[in-house]
């Protein structure tokens, strides 16, 4: 009897040990910079599910949701905009770089072509 509850116990310990958990990685996020960014602004995705996009010669910048009203009647024109962009890491799930995703948030419209 002795032996088996040691056994029991033992089974019961090394499965709750998944249950703890690694310690989590950094996201990949970086500090807020301020960055003046130009480019096209579009709309991608379907409904109200889409975001907006600042398309310029080299990146893409998201637009955080709070922002978004700022830009949505601007598509399709290119604009200058000032804001403080965070680039994020993106992974796959098995740890292999999926490239990075910028966002602006807090922006300011300096001009409108």
């Amino acid at each position: 009897m002795n032996k088996f509850f040691l056994a029991l116990l033992f089974l019961c310990l090394a499965a709750s040990l998944f249950a703890l958990g690694a310690k989590e990685k950094d996201s990949g996020k970086t500090a807020p910079v301020v960055v003046q960014v130009s480019g096209t602004v579009r709309h991608v995705g379907t409904g109200p599910s889409g975001e907006i996009v600042i398309t310029g010669s080299e990146n893409e910048w998201y637009i955080d949701k709070e922002e978004m009203s700022k830009l949505k009647n601007l598509q399709y024109r290119k604009v200058t905009v000032e804001g403080e962009e965070i680039v994020y890491e993106l992974q796959f799930a098995s740890g292999l770089s999926a490239g990075v995703r910028r966002t602006l948030r807090n922006i300011k419209v300096i001009s409108i072509e």
